[in-house]
């Protein structure tokens, strides 16, 4: 009985907390409050970097195992000239050593995707070369996927705290869309998985704190980052053609995945109009 009265308690002062957090944001004081604010306790922010410690021993260890490579140091390319320069030298390597490249490929990625490091849309480039277009986008989906998870788990250990703070209003935004939507919520969610309306940093770390459930989290995500992989991984065999990554999503890229995207929540808009009439 005392935790069904201090439940809708715990609540308020969510809401309230968010409100607070819109009500500083007006005023420059409350714009400076919120820069010298951090988000996290101690025992939240020991967690995170456990967590962090655990992940990158991880990968340290797997790395300091994986074959030396005849063209040099693997390392993560950080622009369009190191994938060319990486491109034909890795198709090589994952020929020779194919179980460990995999390993420290996966592993890579998904510590990236755990962490919100930037440059998962090179590894995804990458991934054609050694495996063709078929293998590189299972391997691409399921890393994303798997990272995805990791994250979403976290966020949900510690997450809310730090995205009340940096993005409250695109949260409270994001959690009005999801609780119009709960009866069809899984299109919605493949709706923001195959289009960019929304960032997959932003999608990974809220959706907990929204109670977005995990499995119509983990479909969507699996099955919504089809389309967005197969255009990286064919970009990737022809990078000659690339000069930023912006060349990725251009006009008619852009178009086809929002078509896809309008498909998967067309059910939703049926079944309103149905009602409607």
């Amino acid at each position: 009985m005392l935790h069904s009265v201090m439940a809708p308690t715990r609540n308020l002062i969510r809401d309230e907390e968010l409100g607070a957090i819109s009500d500083d944001d007006d005023s420059p004081s409350g714009k400076r409050s919120k820069l010298d604010r951090f988000p996290l306790s101690r025992w939240e922010l020991a967690v995170s970097l456990g967590v962090f410690l655990v992940f990158s021993s991880g990968l340290f260890c797997i790395y300091i195992t994986m074959p030396a490579a005849e063209f040099g140091k693997l390392k993560l390319p950080r622009s369009i000239s190191d994938l060319r320069l990486l491109k034909d030298n890795l198709a090589n390597y994952a020929n020779e050593y194919p179980a460990q490249f995999v390993l420290g490929y996966c592993a890579t990625y998904i510590f990236m995707q755990t962490f919100m490091i930037p440059g998962t849309i090179f590894m995804s480039l990458l991934a054609g070369a050694p495996f063709g277009v078929i293998k590189g986008v299972i391997l691409v989906v399921f890393n994303a996927t798997a990272g995805a998870t990791c994250c979403f788990f976290l966020s949900k250990l510690i997450g809310r705290p730090l995205i009340t703070w940096l993005w409250p209003d695109k949260l409270r935004f994001f959690q009005a869309e999801i609780g119009k939507r709960r009866d069809k919520l899984l299109n919605y969610m493949l709706f923001l998985r195959i289009t960019p309306t929304l960032p997959n940093l932003f999608i990974n770390l809220a959706s907990p704190i929204v109670d977005v459930p995990f499995h119509v989290f983990f479909l969507a995500t699996l099955v919504g980052l089809i389309p967005a992989a197969y255009i990286t991984v064919r970009a990737g065999l022809a990078m000659g053609d690339l000069k930023s990554v912006k060349d990725l999503y251009d006009f008619k890229t852009l178009s086809v995945l929002f078509l896809i995207g309008f498909i998967s929540i067309l059910p939703t808009i049926l079944k309103r109009k149905k009602i409607y009439e």
